[in-house]
């Protein structure tokens, strides 16, 4: 009887530290959604304003395959670079409904290598606000380095190819970076990433130095394979940031006329 007690009280502690080890960090691992899960019910539709960063070569800087349903690969991509960004469009916008609102999905072949992403969101494709975001990776990751999940929060690329990263725009309302006022959240038709550099020259919204895989050449930095949809706002004519910006020239033009006047 004793040797029993002995053997359970033994693997309960196996479970334990090898748990413990696995994931150190304070938050969620299962903060996921399966490409393939019936809650999706809708993709972006389109892009504007890809910027890729350094290290990219040209064979990956395709945005139309970051258009649709994601594949879950490791080819069938849209690579960033270095600090690079790109902003997806949504025919059907993008709203607040109940729990996460969207999924974004990477190409990571592992649980461990975690290419990094900020995530911003915009109603009119001018004023974006970006989600909080807190990373606790204490130390430098080399190029094929690993990465603790459970110490990310609300940063894309959290997750392996297959599996996107959800986010719940209800978070806006508690961010401490970026007033989220600006929004309309049930009508987001525009969503941006941000390539994380990950050699300490990033930080979290706490001011922590964000580590991720560095460096890496070829295809480095955030690799996007698809934003998926999980409460779809009214299908409306979306509003485009160009207009914004040509009515706003137009009101300064004929204020200026009636000034000189």
């Amino acid at each position: 009887m004793k040797k029993s007690y002995y053997l359970i009280f033994m693997a309960a502690a196996w479970i334990i530290c090898n748990s413990t080890a696995a994931w150190a960090g304070p938050f969620a691992v299962d903060d996921y959604i399966d490409k393939n899960d019936s809650g999706i019910v809708a993709w972006a539709t389109g892009w504007e304003n890809y910027l890729p960063g350094t290290h990219v070569d040209t064979q990956w800087q395709t945005p139309d395959k970051a258009l649709g349903a994601a594949v879950g690969g490791s080819f069938d991509i849209v690579c960033l670079g270095r600090g690079g960004s790109i902003t997806m469009t949504f025919d059907t916008p993008v709203a607040n409904g109940d729990g996460a609102d969207f999924a974004v999905f990477e190409n990571s072949f592992s649980a461990s290598f975690l290419e990094l992403a900020y995530v911003e969101v915009s109603t009119n494709g001018v004023d974006f606000v970006r989600f909080d975001n807190y990373s606790y990776t204490s130390s430098p990751v080399g190029g094929f380095g690993s990465v603790d999940a459970s110490n990310l929060y609300q940063l894309a690329g959290k997750h392996q190819q297959g599996l996107g990263t959800l986010f719940d725009l209800d978070m806006l309302q508690y961010n401490t970076g970026q007033d989220a006022s600006i929004l309309d959240l049930n009508a987001i038709y525009y969503i941006r990433l941000v390539d994380i550099v990950g050699d300490g020259t990033a930080f979290d919204t706490a001011g922590n130095i964000i580590y991720d895989p560095y460096p890496t050449t070829g295809s480095a930095g955030f690799d996007l394979d698809a934003i998926g949809v999980l409460n779809p706002g009214t299908s409306a004519v979306p509003v485009p940031g160009t207009f914004w910006l040509m009515l706003s020239g137009y009101v300064l033009l004929v204020k200026t006329r009636r000034e000189k006047s």
